[in-house]
């Protein structure tokens, strides 16, 4: 049988010779880090000050904070800080980072490249659950897949702002079975990791912390049984479990979103599918967050208004 004599054509590697590329790049980056702890801002120098000194204010967030601090938050810090003589200063930090301790190959790399090189860091997860395993569960020297514990974090800030994302709202009928170490989204299960965070807060009672009540979703995006667990857990969080007194505040974002109703208000979504923040809606609240941080600064937490309206 004849061969077959036409030229064969040579496959395409360009893109995948680019990506060996950048992956053998990274792999210095990785030899080098790959046992490093994870590197923390320089530790703050004093307990809170009055505010004619540095304060110091780490906010943790993900994709919903990150929507309110794009729309006008540290212009706001900035703004009082001109009006009053006064020198806050805000950072923003994405917490959980999900880098396992290489944030600047995280910055090099896309998230399939990275994820492909770096396996084993934490989940891009900020429920219950996870700020109890990162702040309870790992204390001192530990930490979960090099992420910052509460150590760390109050080592290096006088006020810390930490939020969860609206899937904190995906609750659970109840399982008759609470346990503080699990990961199930129950309002049983979040009391106790609530407790526990209050608990563990109080320790660093030279740092003031300020948390968000969680983000609703919309309409389409749950049903009624689930909505209203989700109420129910922001109404326990502001009448039990904050007291007056202590180190910790709430800021009620989730009364901002929903104006006391079930769901995540249509005109403050970013769409019906959509629980993240319209921009515009994000470019209200950022001032309120804003004023809210102010006044825990300030002294003025346990008597002002919930919302910072």
């Amino acid at each position: 049988m004849p061969s077959d004599s036409r030229p064969r054509r040579k496959p395409f590697l360009g893109p995948a010779l680019a990506l060996a590329g950048l992956l053998a790049s990274a792999i210095a980056f990785i030899a080098c880090s790959r046992n490093a702890s994870p590197v923390s801002p320089a530790p703050k120098e004093h307990a809170m000050q009055p505010p004619s000194g540095t304060v110091r204010i780490a906010f943790l967030h993900h994709s919903t904070g990150g929507i309110v601090w794009e729309n006008g938050l540290p212009q706001f810090i900035q703004s009082w800080n001109a009006a009053h003589s006064t020198d806050y200063r805000i950072t923003e930090l994405p917490y959980p980072s999900a880098t396992g301790g290489h944030g600047t190959l995280r910055k090099l790399l896309p998230a399939r490249a990275f994820n492909l090189l770096i396996r084993n860091h934490y989940p891009w997860d900020n429920q219950p659950y996870d700020y109890w395993n990162l702040w309870v569960a790992h204390q001192g020297e530990s930490r979960d897949r090099s992420e910052l514990n509460l150590d760390d974090l109050a080592r290096a800030y006088d006020v810390i702002v930490f939020k969860h994302c609206f899937p904190i709202s995906r609750i659970e009928p109840e399982d008759g079975n609470p346990d503080v170490a699990s990961p199930k989204q129950t309002l049983a299960n979040y009391k106790l990791q609530y407790e526990a965070l209050r608990a563990r807060i109080r320790q660093f009672p030279r740092t003031r912390f300020i948390l968000w009540t969680g983000p609703a979703l919309t309409e389409s995006g749950t049903n009624p049984a689930e909505a209203d667990r989700a109420r129910q857990f922001a109404a326990w969080v502001k009448e039990t479990w904050d007291e007056k007194g202590d180190n910790l505040f709430i800021w009620d974002f989730r009364e901002l979103e929903t104006q006391g109703g079930l769901f995540l208000r249509p005109e403050n979504a970013h769409g019906p599918n959509n629980a993240h923040p319209a921009k515009a809606f994000a470019a209200k609240a950022a001032p309120l967050l804003g004023q809210r941080i102010v006044d825990v600064i300030e002294g003025r937490g346990d008597r002002s208004s919930l919302t910072g309206q």
